[in-house]
């Protein structure tokens, strides 16, 4: 069965792919230095891997950046990444605006410093009218807390269906509007597991795990997980034409 996506564009347009980015501390410990500066190499990383995927004509590209459980990390450490986190939302989303690229966070803003917040604000109006590339950050973000919400508005709906769920899920989140499921889930940093990533929408993701650390992402690795992606055959429960009963 011939992947779906295939008829498009084999480089992988109208795709939505997935990332967890891990691997920033491993990174700078190999190096001898202090985890910010993983952290810090991880940002270079992300501009890298928004504009690659901008050349490959993604559909939208969402970063798992930090998770809920992440703020049981050391304080100076979680400090060090909301500074991260809004230096990029000042300086860098400017430019990829220009490019067309939509930036948007999902996920909860009520605990997230003031400064952070009205950086991410500030990159989701500047990038509003984008339509060459949709860029979410998960940020202090819960696939099991995003399902639960969704779950609870749901009582009050009298369309229980898969696609009302879908934009239940987007409602909860900030001036969104829902988003395909996504296509290719990326994990770098060779753990084998999932970390509570938005879990609905990758109920038929394909997996692709990398051991590349997350600093070492660029173009060639994006690459190479989308040539391996365009090789899977999705079936989505059904059987592929000509294949024995």
């Amino acid at each position: 069965m011939t992947n779906k996506w295939q008829a498009e564009d084999d480089n992988g347009a109208g795709l939505h792919v997935a990332i967890i980015m891990d691997g920033n501390g491993r990174w700078a410990a190999a190096r001898g230095l202090p985890r910010t500066a993983g952290h810090r190499a991880g940002r270079a990383a992300v501009v890298r891997t928004v504009q690659a995927a901008l050349a490959q004509d993604i559909r939208v590209l969402t970063l798992f950046t930090f998770s809920t459980e992440n703020w049981g990390r050391p304080e100076t450490e979680v400090c060090e990444l909301m500074e991260t986190f809004e230096d990029f939302f000042r300086t860098d989303a400017v430019p990829l605006a220009a490019h067309g690229i939509r930036i948007t966070a999902i996920g909860r803003r009520d605990r997230l410093p003031m400064s952070l917040r009205e950086a991410v604000e500030q990159a989701e109006q500047i990038s509003a009218s984008g339509e060459s590339l949709r860029v979410r950050f998960a940020i202090d973000y819960s696939g099991r807390d995003a399902i639960l919400r969704a779950a609870r508005r749901l009582r009050d709906e009298a369309d229980d269906s898969a696609g009302s769920f879908s934009r239940l899920l987007a409602a909860a989140e900030p001036q969104l509007e829902p988003i395909p499921d996504v296509d290719l889930l990326i994990r770098t940093g060779g753990e084998l597991r999932l970390s509570n990533c938005p879990l609905w929408e990758i109920a038929y993701a394909e997996l692709y795990f990398t051991p590349c650390l997350w600093p070492d992402f660029d173009t060639a690795q994006l690459e190479a997980a989308l040539e391996d992606f365009s090789h899977r055959d999705r079936r989505f429960g059904c059987v592929s034409a000509g294949a024995p009963y």
